[in-house]
C-alpha cells in the first residue's frame, strides 16, 4: 500500500506548508532598467536569511525597491544599477563589466531575471576568468559554472555573516525560527517512523529494514532515500 510522504502531502498546496509570504517585506531582484538611487533603510525581513536594504531610485518618478545588504553598506549610501556604475560595494553590473577576482552575489541565470543565485547571508561568489561568449564564476559550493556576460550582479558579500555560528541554545528557539516560514519542524528520519508514514519504517526503531538506494523508476511511494546513486559510501 502506498504512503502519503512528506514530498506528496507539501504538493496538496494546504497551509501546513505554504509560505506566508503575507508576512514578507517584498521580493528581492535587479531593477529591469538602468538606474541610481539611495539607500534609504536597513530592513528585517522573515523571508529572508540576509538583511535588506530598501533603495530609493529616481526613475522618471520616485520609486523604492528592495535589495540585499552588501557588507559595509549604509544609509544614505548612494548605489547604481547598469554598465557604466563604478565596481562598488552594493552596484549592480553586468558580468562582463565586473573584473577577474571580484566577489559577488545575487547572479541573474538569465539576463533580466532579477537575480536567482548566491542571496543567502554571508554568501558570496567569484568571477574568476571571463570572454567574449561567458563568464567563469566560483560559487560558495566550490563549483564553477558558466553565465551569459549580459547577467547582472550584486558586487560585494552579502551582510549576516555570523548567522549560522550563533547557536539556538533551545529547541522552541528553533521551532519559532523555522514558523516563520513554514519550515516543518522537527524532522524525523524515515527510519523512526511508522511503517504507514514512510518506506523504512516499522519493526525496530532506528534499524534499517531497506536500502537507502531506490531505483530511478520506482513508484512515488517508494522513491525515497538516494535516487539511483552512481556510488554509495565513504570515499576512500
Amino acid at each position: 500500500m502506498g504512503k502519503r510522504l512528506i514530498q506528496q502531502r507539501r504538493g496538496r498546496g494546504s497551509k501546513t506548508y505554504t509560505s506566508p509570504s503575507f508576512r514578507f517585506k517584498g521580493e528581492v531582484r535587479h531593477p529591469s532598467a538602468d538606474a541610481e538611487g539611495t539607500v534609504v533603510d536597513l530592513v528585517h525581513c522573515g523571508g529572508h536569511s540576509a538583511p535588506l536594504m530598501l533603495v530609493s531610485y529616481l526613475a522618471g518618478q520616485k520609486q523604492q525597491q528592495l535589495a540585499f545588504a552588501s557588507e559595509g553598506v549604509s544609509v544614505g549610501d548612494r548605489v547604481a544599477v547598469g554598465s557604466a556604475a563604478e565596481v562598488k560595494n552594493g552596484h549592480v553590473l553586468p558580468l562582463q563589466q565586473i573584473p577577474e577576482g571580484t566577489l559577488i552575489h545575487n547572479i541573474e541565470l538569465r539576463p533580466g531575471d532579477g537575480g536567482k543565485l548566491v542571496r543567502s547571508s554571508g554568501s558570496f561568489a567569484k568571477v574568476i576568468a571571463r570572454s567574449e561568449k561567458d563568464v567563469r564564476v566560483l560559487l560558495p559550493s566550490r563549483k564553477e559554472k558558466l553565465f551569459s556576460p549580459d547577467c547582472r550582479a550584486s558586487i560585494g558579500t552579502i551582510a549576516g555573516s555570523g548567522r549560522t555560528e550563533k547557536p539556538f541554545l533551545k529547541a522552541g528557539t528553533r521551532y519559532l525560527k523555522m514558523r516563520v516560514r513554514n519550515k516543518l519542524y522537527p524532522h524525523v528520519c524515515g527510519i523512526s517512523m511508522n511503517a504507514v508514514d514512510h518506506p523504512f519504517g516499522g519493526k525496530c526503531s532506528h534499524i534499517k529494514g531497506r536500502p537507502t538506494q531506490s531505483p530511478r523508476n520506482a513508484p512515488p511511494g517508494r522513491k525515497v532515500g538516494k535516487i539511483a546513486p552512481r556510488r554509495t559510501g565513504r570515499k576512500r
